[in-house]
């Protein structure tokens, strides 16, 4: 039996981008489709098979020990991004100001999605889902560039809201409008969830 269950919940990709040069800037430049390897999307400067730890795994590591890269995409939701925007008292949110990778629609509670789960595309191109990808500060700047006086509004109103992180696990090509298709691990909830977050 398969570790794995696929679901009835398939997602269209509307947007992509990819970050060349991180240290230059965070925004994405908008692509039409992306080529993705088992080291992320090529000429994405978040991609690679090793990343140095961040804040995120501080609990585990000392910062820039080398560990797994397991952040080689953002993936935000089409519908957490109009809330955010909406939070923030915008019209809309252009995904490429928040680093985005990939924006898709159609799948509930995105930024919730059970860890490692996989999104399969019409190629055969599979992401595997980390965590959720929570809200820092460093969007602020490039959204203040285009909606002066909103940047510092991003960081609450996209809470619960940022999307997660993923990685490749099939190399294959995304692009616009192609279908994703959400599998979910078969398996019941930790029983003992609320005790570890209380811990």
């Amino acid at each position: 039996m398969s570790a794995l269950k696929p679901t009835q919940f398939i997602g269209r990709i509307v947007w992509l981008g990819c970050v060349p040069d991180r240290a230059a800037a965070l925004e994405s430049q908008s692509q039409p489709g992306l080529m993705t390897t088992f080291a992320g999307p090529e000429g994405e400067a978040h991609g690679g098979l090793t990343r140095p730890a961040c804040s995120r795994v501080k609990a585990l590591y000392k910062s820039n020990t080398e560990i797994r890269n397991t952040r080689q995409l953002t993936l935000l939701s089409a519908e957490d991004l109009a809330a955010t925007a909406a939070a923030m008292g915008l019209a809309e949110l252009d995904p490429a100001l928040v680093g985005a990778t990939m924006v898709i629609e159609g799948i509930p509670d995105f930024s919730h999605l059970p860890p490692s789960s996989r999104l399969q595309g019409a190629s055969g191109a599979t992401l595997v889902i980390d965590m959720n990808n929570r809200p820092c500060t460093l969007p602020a700047r490039p959204i203040e560039g285009q909606h002066p006086g909103f940047g510092k509004r991003y960081k609450a109103a996209a809470k619960g809201r940022r999307g997660v992180t993923a990685w490749v696990e099939r190399e294959g090509r995304f692009a616009l409008g192609d279908t994703v298709r959400l599998h979910i691990p078969d398996q019941p909830v930790w029983a003992h969830l609320d005790a570890a977050r209380a811990g």
